[in-house]
């Protein structure tokens, strides 16, 4: 069965002059020719593709944390919430931004230890230590 979008995609050669905008941002940040389906499925509401293209910009720019590092946390949170396409997407962007096989093999392994031990400090409602509850260092 072949899922379709909820109000179909966008192509570029269709789209008004500011959603054009937005892909083309999207194509120069990314340095690449094509637009892939999610920015197309949200962009028949052009106010959010914007907002959504510029946080995600914002978040995925290089900051304390590397470009490989963010793609492998938007991973390991795509795998837990279960988005297949995120998890191919960002999947993608991590191996283009140097993720190995090994490397994913232990990003799952810690996924999947990180949602069992979850669940079981849930169920078993495990207080939290003092010792985890300290302030950040000056």
């Amino acid at each position: 069965m072949k899922v379709m979008a909820l109000f179909g995609l966008v192509e570029y050669q269709d789209a008004p002059p500011e959603v054009r905008a937005v892909y083309d941002d999207i194509m120069a940040t990314r340095k690449t020719t094509w637009i892939n389906n999610f920015w197309k499925a949200i962009a028949p509401h052009p106010e959010t593709l914007k907002r959504t293209w510029a946080s995600l910009k914002q978040v995925m720019a290089p900051g304390a944390l590397d470009p490989l590092t963010k793609e492998m946390i938007y991973v390991a949170v795509s795998v837990t919430n279960q988005c297949g396409y995120c998890i191919a997407s960002h999947t993608a962007g991590a191996r283009k931004a140097g993720m190995t096989p090994e490397m994913f093999e232990e990003l799952m392994a810690v996924v999947t230890m990180a949602n069992a031990t979850n669940r079981m400090v849930n169920g078993y409602q495990v207080e939290i230590d003092e010792a985890f509850r300290g302030e950040w260092p000056s």
